[in-house]
């Protein structure tokens, strides 16, 4: 097994500053997963026993639930609970806690995991029951999930589509600087990395056809996504002032919203979104907490027009997050990057999200999953999904093996990756990795 020298990082506001703390457990530099990292996920030993809450450390998982149950938690809300948050198959009934639960567990697990504090580098005993490999664990769903929304928040994204259906002059509809445009998505079929998606079927309209036929899709898509969960909910009828939204907010994932393009083009109209997108969603398994990404929290995008007062954000309301998304086809050893663009670049934030989501009285519930929409940038390197980089398959993809690819074949994977970059350490949020299916 490969051995790395520990790296030394901190928690700081300036994350180009040099890190200065350092984990007792190895850490790579290129690692997603260093102390200022300690995302929360949910994971089985291979050795066999039941799903419980972990944080990742490095190239290791450690077990929270030992932790907890051995007392490693005193003195923080987590001890005055009669009952486990960790020894849980999902993570609600820890982030229904709220953010002072939060922040003390991190802060606590922060220190226990320090190369200068012995209580648990030194208990070989709790060690060996605590930590596990990721490579020997089975990572599950983080989250149980009631609803899901999906933004379209990508202004470069929402122009690129609607430049190739109606033109530039109205690539965007009349209500999209003034609101976040979403649809109610399908919680049910969230999936995690690693399950692999199988071809939709449905009703397509062909070219030249005035006739629907009922197929498997031939344009599938991927949509390169990021997603927030709701920690704590609002009552039904109080809606989340946009300064308070932070507040509801427990962590991210990575999101592949994927598309069946031609189904979703026959049956969009007038009522958005339906089994062209139902069939699957997949997420990264690791949730990333927005205490993590706050030194890497950035201007946004100028907003013009001026978007009504319950939507104005003072401040960074942004995240400098890295974002790549890779194919492998059956004939290739490796992935082949196909676009590489940054979470910055979304037009409305999280924050704008929450407060418009809850506007009209909505209940945002505990769980409940908020996707960005594809994130586009501004170079034709920066484009999340299928349907901008190949013009609606007008211009294929050429593969460095030679293959072409309008849409998604059976037997693609699709890889996304993200991450933040500090000096010396990054902020990661590992990957969603998923295989195309044949239909059935």
């Amino acid at each position: 097994m490969t051995r790395f020298n520990y790296l030394e990082v901190e928690i700081l506001d300036d994350p180009t500053t040099a890190p200065t703390l350092r984990s007792f457990i190895p850490v790579a530099p290129n690692s997603h997963f260093p102390i200022q990292n300690l995302p929360y996920g949910v994971f089985k030993p291979s050795s066999g026993g039941s799903a419980r809450v972990g944080t990742a450390i490095g190239d290791q998982v450690l077990d929270l639930s030992v932790l907890e149950k051995k007392g490693f938690f005193s003195d923080t809300v987590l001890d005055e609970l009669e009952h486990s948050v960790f020894d849980e198959p999902f993570l609600n009934a820890f982030m229904r806690l709220g953010r002072r639960a939060w922040k003390e567990a991190r802060e606590q697990v922060s220190s226990l995991l320090r190369a200068d504090n012995p209580l648990l580098r030194d208990d070989k005993e709790t060690r060996r029951k605590a930590f596990y490999f990721q490579a020997d664990v089975e990572m599950c769903l983080p989250v149980f999930t009631i609803d899901y929304t999906d933004f379209y928040s990508s202004k470069y994204h929402a122009f690129n589509v609607g430049m190739m259906f109606r033109g530039p002059e109205n690539a965007l509809q009349p209500n999209w600087l003034h609101l976040p445009v979403g649809y109610h998505g399908r919680a049910s079929s969230l999936v995690v990395s690693g399950k692999d998606v199988r071809r939709p079927r449905g009703q397509i309209l062909p070219s030249g056809s005035n006739d629907p036929i009922l197929a498997p899709t031939m344009a599938l898509d991927f949509e390169l996504e990021m997603g927030a969960y709701v920690g704590i909910g609002n009552e039904l009828g109080h809606p989340i002032p946009i300064e308070k939204a932070r507040d509801h907010l427990f962590g991210m994932v990575l999101v592949n919203d994927w598309s069946a393009r031609d189904l979703q083009r026959w049956e969009y109209v007038p009522l958005g979104p339906f089994l062209g997108k139902s069939f699957a969603t997949s997420i990264s398994p690791w949730v990333v907490t927005l205490d993590a990404l706050e030194p890497f929290r950035v201007e946004g995008p100028l907003q013009d027009p001026e978007p009504l007062p319950y939507l104005r954000f003072e401040g960074k309301g942004a995240y400098d997050i890295h974002l790549e998304v890779a194919i492998q086809v059956r004939s290739m050893d490796q992935p082949h990057v196909l676009s590489r663009t940054n979470f910055k670049y979304l037009y409305w934030n999280v924050f704008q999200q929450v407060a418009h989501h809850s506007i009209n009285g909505c209940n945002l519930q505990t769980g409940d999953l908020l996707a960005s929409g594809t994130i586009s940038g501004p170079t034709p390197d920066s484009l999340g999904c299928l349907l901008e980089i190949t013009q609606n398959g007008k211009k294929p993809l050429i593969l460095p093996n030679g293959e072409t690819r309008r849409y998604l074949q059976d037997g693609d994977r699709v890889i996304m990756r993200g991450w933040c970059q500090g000096k010396g350490y990054r902020v990661g949020f590992g990957e969603v990795s998923c295989k195309i299916l044949p239909a059935l």
